[in-house]
């Protein structure tokens, strides 16, 4: 291990570099561990949210995936599944062309209060939900928005804006300009330009920024708290229901298919943020 350190190292130097190679891999190991631990606690054949002894020594009697037949038996959960998707896929769409739009104007050299618009459409993102989510209900039971679905589409859709507006603008930062104008001068209107040239290069970020979105409103629970009726119950709210009220590994079940499909989004995401790259000429040649 020490034939990787360079040559001019103290012991100090050493001594450093191994204690912070020590505390990262501790750090990681807390972060994650709690988050392994759920994946086979979830295949508990007992109600349990412990190792039984027959988990211990790999009994295939103590593993089961009645907790994840429980999850299809119980309407409850399936009414959560599909409001999730439901309330997440059009606050997806609303957020990213609204946050699309938002990142392209403030790219302009011409945007007045350009620092100012950016900080009040980032605030979603600074200021604490549960301040958000009181001033959504009492601002929307003056428009009969509380307890419906058009409610919690909108309120999903402000807290993902942010998410879209910081990707596309990350991304808009390496456009090259002249791409557009070059469009322009070839005598395309403004909109075909747009459309044909830029979005095609921005696409990595705006995919991320949706995807960034979704998954905000797939996990947001604070929200829904204040605003969603029983009808419009969403998997974070119905966890939160059943650790109060009926606790059993069904809850472990669902969140260990929340993990692959957190794995699934952030795969995703590497192979946009490769995609990007490569088309900004920032691929690495190794």
């Amino acid at each position: 291990m020490t034939q990787n350190l360079p040559a001019y190292y103290t012991v100090w130097h050493k001594l450093g570099h191994y204690a912070l190679k020590f505390s990262a891999w501790a750090v990681l190991f807390f972060l994650i561990l709690p988050i392994l631990v759920i994946i086979p606690l979830s295949f508990n054949a007992e109600p349990f949210f412990t190792f039984t002894k027959g988990m211990m020594t790999l009994e295939p009697s103590a593993y089961s995936l009645r907790w994840y037949q429980a999850i299809v038996d119980n309407p409850n959960w399936m009414l959560a599944i599909k409001n999730s998707f439901i309330i997440g896929f059009f606050a997806t769409i609303v957020s990213t062309v609204l946050g699309t739009m938002a990142a392209v104007g403030l790219s302009s050299q011409n945007m007045p209060f350009k620092r100012l618009i950016m900080a009040l459409l980032l605030s979603p993102m600074i200021v604490p939900l549960i301040i958000i989510a009181a001033g959504m209900f009492f601002f929307y039971t003056k428009f009969n928005l509380a307890g419906s679905y058009v409610g919690l589409i909108i309120a999903h859709a402000a807290l993902g804006v942010p998410f879209v507006i910081i990707t596309v603008t990350a991304t808009l930062s390496g456009f090259d300009k002249s791409l557009y104008h070059a469009g322009l001068s070839m005598g395309a209107s403004p909109l075909k330009t747009f459309f044909d040239v830029v979005v095609p290069l921005i696409r990595p970020g705006v995919i991320s920024g949706a995807m960034f979105a979704f998954v905000t409103s797939f996990d947001e629970v604070v929200v829904v708290l204040f605003l969603a009726g029983p009808g419009q119950r969403t998997i974070p709210r119905q966890m939160f229901s059943g650790l109060r009220e009926q606790i059993n590994p069904t809850i472990l079940a669902v969140a260990t298919l929340l993990i692959l499909v957190s794995i699934a989004f952030l795969l995703t995401l590497e192979l946009l943020r490769r995609r990007s790259e490569r088309l900004r000429g920032l691929e690495d040649q190794h």
